[in-house]
């Protein structure tokens, strides 16, 4: 665990314990708090559930080593759902009724989390997805919290980098997955707020291994500047890629489903210029030294990097900071009551992240703001902070 954090929370930490020493109900000390999760360890959507594990089972670790959570150590239950909903559903079930988990951090995709809240509304019991589309939180789910910044925001930021650029004609090319199908929606209904008109709009399917013919009408579109492209996973590579092979001559936007060097590693040469909206991690050392989430970002990116041997992706980031919110609703909570650690998560309040600053209520289970998010471009091969 960060020496940041610890700094942060040990004061309530310390009072819960004395408060249990003391005779305040609760647990035995012997007694482990059970974190469920149920992420896209394999498969198309590895590179979103492989770190977020990884980031899971570190922090865990670090956590127990300075003594737990309210005197008593933190056990993580896991499935490998892929991006599958069958599984996800199978996964929930177990965590819920056979493991009997206190609070849920994940799934990784739209899809997964969209397939199971239904079960964990009717549980009642916390859920912190680490999914991107704001359907997850919007309408507000009791139970139900999310880490990410929303495909609405992303559309939100791209469209004011392009009115900034003077772009106002664009076209769309979006996959049909949870995700791209959310926030193609999400765009469309937001570009004329900002001038902007979608006159080309195309889309992929999971197992298409060549966009060439949809990307060839959106370049016959007249008058087009820019491209858009919601997704994530190997598709967004190949739009790239693709994209660059066809001299498009114009602008190409991703979404921050593809906020990983996994992305410019895929996509090679081809990811040059390309620009998204992403957490503010994967700039951390290029943030000025008095930006709040500086200590935080840096901190996290040092720690992942060290234990792993590889490059930090906003995507554990998100469960860095979905483990980070559960444990301290947990300690502010006093026990593993499970309405009770409901009311704290959605009581956060400056809450330092690395997605951003967070204060959630009743009415806004992700707490985030706009200026949470960062333009950034892909020059040499390697991410660089518009603004």
């Amino acid at each position: 665990m960060t020496r940041h954090f610890i700094k942060r929370t040990l004061a309530i930490l310390l009072t819960a314990a004395a408060a249990l020493a003391f005779g305040a109900p609760g647990a035995p000390a012997s007694e482990t708090i059970r974190i469920g999760t149920f992420l896209s360890v394999t498969g198309p959507a590895s590179f979103l559930g492989d770190p977020e594990l990884k980031t899971l089972r570190m922090y865990i670790e670090s956590i127990n080593k300075d003594g737990g959570v309210l005197g008593r150590k933190l056990e993580l239950v896991h499935y490998d759902v892929q991006h599958l909903a069958d599984k996800a559903k199978t996964a929930i079930k177990r965590l819920i009724e056979d493991d009997k988990v206190d609070v849920i951090i994940g799934p990784s995709t739209t899809g997964t989390t969209m397939a199971t809240i239904p079960l964990v509304e009717r549980a009642g019991i916390p859920m912190i997805s680490l999914a991107g589309a704001v359907v997850i939180i919007n309408p507000v789910k009791k139970w139900v919290f999310k880490t990410p910044h929303t495909d609405r925001m992303a559309c939100a930021k791209i469209f004011g980098d392009m009115k900034k650029r003077g772009f106002t004609r664009i076209g769309m090319i979006s996959g049909t997955g949870g995700f791209g199908k959310s926030m193609r929606g999400q765009c469309k209904g937001l570009a004329a707020d900002f001038g902007i008109s979608v006159l080309a709009d195309e889309t992929y399917g999971p197992k298409d291994s060549d966009m060439t013919p949809q990307l060839t009408k959106i370049k016959n579109t007249k008058g087009l500047q820019a491209v858009l492209n919601p997704g994530f996973g190997q598709g967004p590579a190949i739009v790239t890629k693709n994209f660059r092979q066809l001299g498009m001559g114009m602008s190409l936007y991703q979404s921050h489903g593809v906020a990983s060097k996994k992305y410019i590693e895929l996509a090679g040469a081809a990811a040059e210029g390309v620009r998204l909206p992403a957490a503010a991690l994967l700039v951390a050392d290029q943030l000025a030294d008095n930006d709040p989430q500086k200590v935080v970002v840096v901190g996290y990116k040092k720690a992942f990097e060290k234990r792993w041997g590889s490059a930090v992706s906003t995507f554990g980031g998100h469960a860095y900071d979905g483990l980070q919110l559960a444990i301290s609703a947990i300690a502010r909570a006093g026990s593993t009551d499970k309405e009770k650690v409901r009311a704290e998560i959605e009581k956060t309040s400056g809450y330092i992240g690395t997605g951003g600053i967070v204060h959630m209520s009743p009415d806004d289970h992700l707490g985030l703001s706009l200026s949470a998010f960062r333009m950034l471009e892909i020059k040499n091969g390697e991410w660089t902070l518009v603004d």
